[in-house]
């Protein structure tokens, strides 16, 4: 679907002239080129998880008085695993049926966001808004791209009337805007 609008690339030299594969187990280049960033931004938020993890489990071994490092290290940690599976879906969504590289892009930001987060929940309590209310304003962008691109989808498939030109010029200029506090 975002080949319509991509001009041709050349053929990459592993892949074979067919179309289809060559080896059992083997995918198509074409089809790693469209998911090639949101894969990568999906092993950077694996790679977080494991952070916070392993925060959770040094905070818990340290031999304190008292609990509330520890309490605010796995709330932190708790709060961020809780919207981790909207946050792939809505990114895996918005880059598979609108445009992968404005998808990744809010991806890349909401996971230093969440980061922002995790390390201001440590600290006070105010020291943590400023990312929780930009992860939101992330997860929402996200959330209209998914929608949009699913419309278009559904209206092309029933009335052979494509937007996605439009859509993506709009998402794409308006993941710029996302930089923007």
């Amino acid at each position: 679907m975002n080949d319509i609008y991509r001009l041709p690339h050349p053929p990459h030299p592993r892949a074979s002239r067919s179309t289809k594969h060559s080896e059992p187990g083997s995918m198509d280049i074409e089809i790693l080129d469209n998911v090639i960033f949101l894969g990568t931004v999906t092993l950077l938020s694996a790679l977080q998880n494991v952070f916070f993890a392993y925060t959770v489990q040094n905070e818990s071994l340290q031999k304190r008085p008292t609990h509330s490092a520890f309490d605010r290290v796995k709330i932190a940690s708790h709060n961020c695993a809780e919207v981790y599976p909207t946050f792939l879906a809505l990114l895996w969504t918005a880059g598979l049926f609108c445009s992968q590289a404005p998808a990744a892009f809010a991806g890349l930001l909401y996971l230093v966001v969440r980061h922002k987060y995790f390390v201001g929940y440590l600290g006070e309590n105010s020291q943590s808004l400023p990312g929780f209310f930009f992860g939101k304003r992330l997860m929402a962008f996200l959330f209209f791209m998914a929608t949009a691109g699913i419309i278009n989808y559904a209206t092309n498939y029933f009335f052979g009337i494509n937007f996605l030109y439009y859509i993506q010029t709009a998402t794409k200029a308006s993941a710029a805007l996302l930089l923007i506090p």
